[in-house]
């Protein structure tokens, strides 16, 4: 009896002890789930959070009219854009300012389709010509921050970037194999435009190399290598397209994706700039709210870049647009280039896509009358200039050292070239004077 009274016991402690290790673990399994449950709740909380921020980004050009610009006080300051562009028979343009990453005035002058009198809207995206060129040089510094691409990288050869055999096998002149990513960027790689512009020669090109068809990349690399250098890369400097064309191939090359994808996913995107397309060639190829391109009246047409005969009208035929990439193919409104400069200015209000070092590299104040990288000049207390000329297009950003910056692009073509820049600097110049304190403190960046 008294042995099964303590085997009773035993299996009652047995028993309750059991029930305390069943308690115990479900409360381990029910903080589990109440943690598990509230970091799900967290995390969906912050993807919720993300999502929001994402879906109330501006899209800049999405939003972006007339009227939000049409200030009373402003009306002067308009009235003598719309004289200036008659005295120099510039059917539409854009001008956007910024001041501190802050967009403070954006709108359309004239009109975007003349025949159609629609009017030009902020909203518009035109070509930009060489102001493409800064975005190119934004793409390379980005490929560096990354740690793809350096600076004093070489282009070809073995150990280059570009180092196929079928560009290898092309050169002639040994100094190729001492070009850098550096001399493309500062124009200082030994190219010039005594035998013609390679990316603007198509035409003379296909008849030279008896081609039937308009060269690709590679073909036209195969063609220009060929060449001798104009002088020893690093000992002078001369403007030349082929560079930035080349800076187009090497971001392509060094990540496995086309040019355009590149910039608008790692550069254009995360910068806002939303509308950012390399431009087609033909009045057929324009986007749905891109201007219409016009020459100026003394302008005659000019034989098809292909080789087909036809003349056509300079803007949409005479020159391989698409071709140049990162050289002037770029089309977007002067809002979202804005926008872009912003992001690479070195100014905090906007998050730079770029490292500190970077911006500092690419704005540095260079001696001689030597070329930034991607923009023009860039003097410490001038503003930093970028300028772009083509046929049917031309465009001017002016990022001054208070904080300001103006960005003004046309849809026609000018006759008096770059004269066209330096009398418009001038202007806004005198804009900035006297309508300086009339403009509104906003920001149109922000919805």
């Amino acid at each position: 009896m008294f042995g099964y009274r303590i085997k009773k016991q035993y299996r009652t402690k047995v028993r309750l002890s059991c029930m305390g290790c069943l308690t115990f673990v479900v409360l381990i399994i029910m903080c589990i789930c109440r943690c598990t449950c509230a970091s799900c709740s967290s995390k969906d909380s912050k993807e919720n959070d993300s999502i929001k921020e994402v879906s109330h980004r501006v899209h800049l050009n999405d939003t972006l009219t007339n009227a939000m610009s049409a200030q009373p006080e402003l009306h002067p300051m308009d009235s003598i854009m719309r004289r200036y562009l008659k005295r120099w028979e510039i059917n539409g343009a854009q001008l956007a300012i910024m001041r501190h990453d802050s967009l403070i005035y954006a709108r359309g002058f004239g009109f975007a389709d003349k025949d159609k009198q629609i009017p030009m809207e902020p909203s518009n995206i035109l070509r930009m010509a060489s102001c493409s060129k800064l975005i190119t040089a934004v793409g390379i510094m980005k490929l560096r921050d990354m740690g793809k691409v350096k600076l004093s990288d070489k282009v070809f050869g073995p150990q280059g970037i570009l180092n196929d055999t079928f560009y290898v096998n092309s050169i002639r002149d040994k100094r190729y194999f001492d070009i850098t990513v550096e001399q493309l960027l500062r124009h200082k790689a030994g190219f010039t435009n005594y035998a013609g512009d390679a990316i603007f020669s198509t035409r003379y090109i296909m008849q030279q190399n008896h081609l039937t068809t308009p060269p690709d990349h590679r073909t036209l690399l195969r063609i220009v290598l060929k060449r001798h250098l104009g002088y020893t890369p690093g000992t002078a400097q001369r403007y030349c397209n082929i560079g930035y064309t080349l800076l187009s191939l090497i971001i392509q090359k060094r990540t496995g994706m086309s040019y355009e994808r590149f910039m608008q996913k790692f550069v254009l995107e995360p910068a806002g700039c939303y509308d950012f397309h390399i431009a087609g060639n033909y009045l057929k190829d324009r986007r749905h709210n891109e201007s219409i391109y016009y020459m100026h009246s003394s302008s005659e047409p000019a034989a098809e870049f292909n080789n087909s005969g036809r003349m056509v009208v300079r803007c949409y035929g005479e020159n391989d647009i698409t071709t140049s990439l990162g050289a002037g193919a770029w089309v977007a409104s002067a809002a979202e280039v804005c926008r872009l400069v912003a992001a690479i200015d070195g100014d905090p209000t906007v998050p730079d896509v770029l490292s500190r070092q970077a911006v500092s590299m690419m704005t540095q104040e260079m001696p001689n009358h030597q070329f930034s990288l991607g923009w023009n000049f860039t003097p410490k207390r001038g503003p930093w200039i970028r300028t772009g000329s083509l046929v049917g297009t031309a465009a001017l950003i002016l990022k001054y050292a208070d904080g300001e910056c103006w960005v003004f692009i046309t849809n026609t073509s000018t006759w008096k070239g770059h004269e066209f820049s330096k009398d418009t600097m001038a202007l806004f110049e005198k804009l900035r004077k006297k309508f300086g304190s009339k403009m509104p403190k906003r920001n149109m960046f922000v919805k």
